[in-house]
């Protein structure tokens, strides 16, 4: 063998004993085969076997095996953000002339794929009311392929009744997906109380350092595993093994991670609600929170964003007010170490229900700093808020 071939070929090495903690990661378009027939019959080797890296490595398939079984589902797909998670769990189950029912709260990337693609391929598309069952029962018929839930929604956080609302759908021959991010499938298992697919934003809580985009969907079913799989490969979406490490990595310290922000945001939610310009804090482990009863009922547990309701004539004040933060960043997305604040308006991302009040909700993420340091911009926030709102600023 000449050294350049010897450059290229890559020795065997004894990997026995080798046992560590951390998941390898492995890099890989082409799958070799010991022989030609091997390679003949590759497509027999199934779901699980190898075949070409655009469906999978042994790395990613370790992250979709953690997953499936945190979901209690029967198996996991990985595709590059939350959002493509979502397009995936719909696209490959609808058709010219189906039609889709989607809860008016969800996340507003979901609703604009959804009147601008869905729509463009002529998929009929219509929102029900999160809380509003007989709502639901209204709009669902035979068209309907699949109604969508997420729950709690975004912004507006309401507790959708899962097990009720799959019921409908199923009776009418839909499938039901929901989108898991805020919860988590440590704190909310949808797969168990009827939904069919559920998708997860890796991207947030379950990577949790801000420096990665990724997403998963988990069916419950087997049935619906080779739907997703030929879609996937058709649209030749893949996601890197060097990300899924990484969120394996993350998602080690997921529970801890969780609880402490968890238990953090509720001495800030206390702080916020003894302020007069604030009208209310949106978060269902309230007891003041309308969908407290459903989420005592179904969830295991809650995460660390909220939602901030101004009183009225406050909201314009909020914006500007946010440049006295200290230890809150402002900026999209939420779940990772860093607390977050972000502005976001409601009335626009709405078409079957009435958000009433201003068109802002501040959203807050409360990550691992330190609770005091959290307190004092908070304390310094309200303070900015109402001195513009007195007129001194």
């Amino acid at each position: 063998m000449k050294d350049l071939t010897r450059c290229v070929m890559t020795p065997e090495v004894n990997i026995e004993g080798f046992k560590s903690l951390a998941v390898g990661v492995h890099r890989a378009s082409t799958i070799v085969f010991d022989n030609a027939e091997d390679y003949s019959n590759r497509g027999d080797r199934g779901p699980d076997g190898y075949s070409y890296g655009l469906y999978g490595t042994p790395t990613t398939r370790t992250l979709e095996a953690k997953l499936t079984a945190l979901e209690q589902g029967a198996r996991t797909f990985l595709v590059p953000s939350g959002q493509a998670a979502n397009t995936i769990a719909v696209l490959p189950f609808l058709k010219a002339g189906d039609g889709i029912l989607i809860t008016d709260s969800t996340y507003p990337p979901m609703r604009d794929f959804a009147n601008t693609d869905l729509a463009r391929f002529g998929v009929e598309v219509s929102y029900y009311n999160p809380v509003d069952l007989a709502d639901l029962e209204t709009k669902i018929n035979d068209r309907t392929k699949i109604v969508w839930c997420e729950s709690p929604g975004s912004t507006t956080m309401e507790v959708q009744d899962l097990p009720k609302i799959a019921a409908i759908a199923h009776r009418h021959g839909a499938l039901v997906g929901c989108d898991n991010t805020w919860a988590t499938p440590l704190n909310y298992k949808p797969l168990t109380h009827g939904a069919d697919v559920v998708t997860e934003g890796l991207t947030k809580y379950i990577s949790g350092h801000s420096d990665l985009l990724l997403g998963s969907l988990t069916v419950r079913e087997e049935q619906l595993v080779a739907p997703i799989r030929s879609t996937l490969g058709r649209l030749g979406i893949s996601v890197s093994p060097d990300d899924a490490s990484m969120v394996l990595r993350g998602m080690e310290t997921l529970g801890v991670r969780m609880r402490h922000a968890y238990e953090v945001a509720m001495s800030l939610i206390g702080r916020l609600q003894e302020s007069e310009i604030v009208q209310r804090v949106i978060h269902p482990a309230l007891p003041s929170d309308p969908g407290n009863p459903t989420w005592r009922r179904d969830f295991l547990g809650a995460s660390a964003v909220f939602g901030v309701v101004f009183a009225p004539g406050i909201a314009g004040h909020v914006p500007p007010s946010l440049d006295v933060l200290k230890t809150f960043a402002i900026g999209a997305s939420w779940g990772g170490t860093r607390s977050l604040v972000a502005p976001m308006s409601v009335k626009a991302h709405r078409s079957a229900t009435t958000w009433p009040g201003d068109d802002l909700i501040l959203r807050i993420s409360v990550g691992l700093e330190d609770q005091r340091d959290l307190l004092d911009d908070i304390d310094a926030l309200l303070a900015e808020i109402t001195s513009r709102a007195r007129g001194y600023r």
